[in-house]
């Protein structure tokens, strides 16, 4: 036996073995010793033959898959070894073989995995700087395929669909995407494996067999090499590690990024789409408000929908008009949901069926589940938005397979499949017939003996049984000359002589071995019956994506009602004009409905950037993220927190929004910030829009106004960007562009003095803060009033001091002598420069005539351009 467990072994040399043995999975050698680590179970020994006892470890069979979830969630593969033959018809050694190998991405265990998300597994392929990503949940049997140009890009997207496994060819490592990345980032098992997986003949003929086409033109593959490479690779991975047809799936969706809205990883994380920021929890994310969903396939579509919103302007009309229409038919709305709710989850039981795990329980399941179709389709058709009208064509109600279950399977079926109690009474004759005769056999005995004395006259006759001769009729000497003629003599004893008959020969072969032929039929039965679900896949899942997206829908209707939300109008010539919008999350955390609305008005002509000043906690965050996810809601097609919008779409949404050091791959506060700053303007385009919270604030006051002022211009201009932005900053300076670009606007938070305190009243309007209300701010922290006193005396020195005593402070802090005589000005604050100094067009141009424009860098010749121009605004 371990010389057989060795063999197996140096097969899977990657994978912890789970090697049957009787009712237990075992594990051997460095195998148990890493499994009994994890699984915090016993390291017993066991003898193999060596100078000493091998470590041994194992689980119960029965209770296999919470293990193999334990240990797949912590990025190991495992290789189920079961036993392919029956130990009681087995010749010497039972036989045994890898059925199965789990891995992160393929775990089927449904208990151990959330309903609401898919378990993706991830291909990724590298080749002459293209990447080609495919996607595949081995639970519902859905696959994807698409490719990047860009490294960013092809991260942002494995980061949307966060696979819990990835696998990667070797030059991939050559990219600019490390492992650790994927790792990190993803919180995914990476590996890399060898290159016959990304042959490219090898994955055309994958591709080809499984999907049973003449060419990959046929899949959607035929443009996309890198693409085609990687579903390719994911197919033998798993066909590999399945050992199966993969009947469940049936076709790849092929996709470009331009049929969605692209968001970022930081754009994702910083809107809480689908989980907050601190906590990773999806209370407090736009999911956790709009998932209303009663079935977990419509969860998982509409974590879907919030991902990758439309670009599309009809797509996404027909799905507001979908959802407009079921918000209005409010009690049709809610019978359907009524309907909804007892649907099991079908893409994943269709998994189980395919792969042969899904026991009776399941079966059932999937039938109450199919109940509800019919009732379901009716009431679709008293629709008339044309999405629900598609639906209701689409979905088939499975009538003949519900027909199949209910008369098929036993209603109070066990779990276990070998031990009957499976098949319903009069669905075959035969199961009829032996849970007849286990039940009633002795009945049976009884009868035929009585009949047998009446036919006989022979008094004592008497049905015995014994191992030997199995059932006979015992007659003694007394009698011996009563004994009919068909009874066949099978042994004399002293007093008695033992017959058979053919009646009692055949009632014995019914009875006797019943139990088990019983069971075996039984099992027999329901794998034909669970075959014949399998058969019917495509109807399956077509049915079941029907239903997902009918869940999704009455969501977000329910949602819009009880939140009060109105329909968005859509333009595609960029106007933004929302009237008293609210930010869907905060305003359900608030209680009371406290939540104070906002107007935002943003367009491609003057309106195109809202310069955002105020304090600290006054709610410019809030309500620049509340603008971003109202126009984010409209383009997945939900209904929106106003009282009227006017949304224009947009190609993507970009936010910069707060940061943190990342010390583990060296980057600052501030690198982050401009990293994330220099890829928003790289890649937006003029019909993006753009969240952008105090940007510059990670260095010196003079660099971050520099960085924050340029950016505003960069925007601004139509040829460079044009994007519409919203630009929260504390740099009150900024707000001097309103006049000097012709786009740009002044909004502010409204605050109300009391004395020394502050009260936020959260309203937008138009203008520039003059104040930032640091101190404020800080005592509404809570920070210690003796902190706070100072801090007063402080800035009114600072307020009062003289202006070349700050020059003086400057150039000692720079570390530096000023190249001329005079001060070093252009590290002074603009706002204090504007205050102090009153210059003449000479004194200018004298400056002007002693600088030494040679050794200027260009950040010093633009700062002195800006305080000329300050000191101009000044002169006398």
């Amino acid at each position: 036996m371990m010389k057989q467990y060795m063999e197996t072994k140096k097969e899977y040399p990657d994978c912890i073995l789970f090697y049957r043995l009787g009712d237990f999975y075992e594990m051997f050698f460095e195998d148990a010793i890493t499994a009994s680590k994890e699984l915090e179970i016993t390291l017993t020994g066991k003898s193999c033959g060596l100078e000493e006892r091998a470590p041994m470890c194992g689980v119960p069979y029965h209770a296999v898959d919470s293990y193999l979830s334990r240990l797949v969630a912590k990025g190991y593969k495992v290789a189920i070894g079961e036993q392919v033959e029956d130990p009681k018809e087995a010749k010497g050694l039972v036989r045994r073989e890898v059925v199965r190998i789990v891995t992160p991405g393929t775990n089927l265990d449904t208990a151990a995995l959330d309903e609401t998300k898919n378990n993706y597994l991830c291909a990724i392929v590298y080749l002459t700087d293209r990447f080609g990503l495919a996607l595949a949940d081995v639970t519902t049997g859905e696959f994807f395929a698409t490719e990047f140009d860009s490294s960013d890009k092809a991260l942002d997207e494995i980061c949307k669909y966060a696979p819990s496994e990835v696998i990667c060819n070797e030059s991939l490592h050559m990219s600019s995407i490390s492992q650790e990345e994927l790792e990190n980032r993803c919180d995914a098992s990476v590996s890399t494996l060898d290159s016959w997986y990304f042959s490219e003949s090898i994955c055309t003929k994958v591709l080809l067999e499984k999907f049973k086409v003449s060419t990959v033109d046929s899949l959607g593959l035929g443009e996309f090499a890198c693409a085609k490479i990687a579903s390719g690779a994911l197919l033998s991975y798993l066909q590999e590690t399945q050992k199966t047809d993969l009947s469940h799936i049936t076709g790849i969706s092929v996709y470009t990024t331009g049929n969605y809205m692209i968001l970022d990883n930081a754009t994702r994380r910083n809107l809480e789409l689908v989980e907050t920021l601190r906590e990773k929890q999806k209370r407090g994310s736009l999911l956790w408000v709009l998932d209303k969903t009663k079935t977990a396939m419509g969860a998982r579509l509409l974590r879907k929908y919030i991902e990758e919103p439309l670009l599309s302007k009809e797509l996404i009309t027909k799905r507001l008009e979908s959802v407009k229409e079921l918000k209005n038919q409010m009690i049709n709305r809610e019978e359907l949901r009524e309907y909804l709710g007892p649907i099991y989850d079908l893409e994943r039981l269709i998994g189980k069926v395919v792969f042969g795990s899904a026991n009776p329980r399941d079966l059932l399941a999937f039938k109450n589940s199919l109940y509800m179709l019919p009732f379901i389709k009716g009431l679709l058709g008293e629709f008339s938005a044309p999405l629900l009208v598609e639906l209701e064509d689409e979905l088939d109600d499975l009538r003949d397979l519900h027909d199949l279950l209910a008369n098929g399977i036993q209603e109070e079926a066990p779990l276990a499949m070998k031990e009957g109690g499976i098949i319903r009474t009069g669905y075959n004759e035969e199961v009829d017939r032996l849970r007849a005769a286990k039940s009633e056999g002795k009945e049976w005995l009884a009868k035929l003996e009585e009949e047998e004395r009446e036919k006989s006259g022979i008094k004592n006759l008497k049905i015995k049984y014994n191992k030997v001769f199995g059932y006979y009729l015992e007659v003694t000497n007394s009698y011996k000359g009563q004994v009919p003629d068909y009874y066949t003599r099978k042994q004399t004893l002293a007093n008695a002589e033992r017959y058979i008959t053919p009646e009692l020969k055949e009632l014995e072969d019914t009875i006797l071995g019943a139990e088990d032929k019983l069971y075996a039929l039984e099992y027999e039965l329901f794998q034909e019956i669970r075959r014949t679900i399998a058969d019917n896949i495509v109807r399956i899942q077509k049915s079941a994506k029907a239903v997902a997206t009918l869940d999704v829908l009455c969501s977000l209707a329910y949602v819009a009602e009880k939140n009060n939300y109105v329909c968005p109008t859509i333009n595609e010539n960029g106007e933004l004009d929302i009237k008293d919008g609210r930010h869907p999350v905060v305003e359900k955390m608030i209680p009371g409905g406290s939540f104070i609305p906002n107007d935002t008005y943003l367009n491609d002509k003057k309106q195109r950037i809202s310069v955002i000043t105020g304090p600290n906690m006054a709610g410019k965050s809030t309500y620049m993220r509340q603008t971003a996810l109202i126009v984010l809601m409209t383009q997945i097609g939900s209904f929106v927190p106003a009282k009227s919008a006017k949304i224009g779409l947009v190609d993507r949404i970009f936010t910069r929004v707060g940061a943190s050091d990342d010390l583990a791959s060296g980057q600052s506060t501030f690198m982050i910030e401009m990293t994330e700053v220099a890829g928003i303007l790289r890649n937006a385009t003029s019909k993006s829009l753009l969240i952008l919270d105090e940007i510059g604030r990670g260095t010196s006051t003079f660099d971050g106004l520099s960085i924050a002022w340029a950016v505003v211009e960069h925007i601004s201009d139509s040829k460079l960007l044009g994007a519409k932005t919203l630009f929260a900053t504390h740099y009150h300076e900024l707000t001097e562009l309103e006049g000097k670009i012709e786009n740009v606007n002044n909004y502010c938070i409204a605050v109300k003095e009391k004395g020394d305190d502050i009260v936020f009243l959260r309203k937008i309007v138009k203008g520039g803060a003059d104040k930032s209300y640091g101190i404020q701010v800080a005592k509404l922290a809570g920070v210690p009033s003796s902190v706070i006193e100072r801090a007063k005396v402080i800035v009114n020195e600072l307020d009062q001091a003289d202006i070349t005593n700050k020059i003086k402070d400057i150039e000692v802090n720079a570390g530096r002598k000023s190249r001329t005589k005079k001060p070093l000005y252009d590290e002074v604050d603009l706002s204090q420069m504007s205050l102090f100094d009153t210059v003449t067009d000479d004194d200018v141009l004298k400056e002007i005539e002693e600088l030494d424009t040679e050794s200027l860098t260009p950040l010093e010749a633009l700062n002195m351009l800006h305080r000329f121009q300050n000191k101009l605004k000044n002169r006398w």
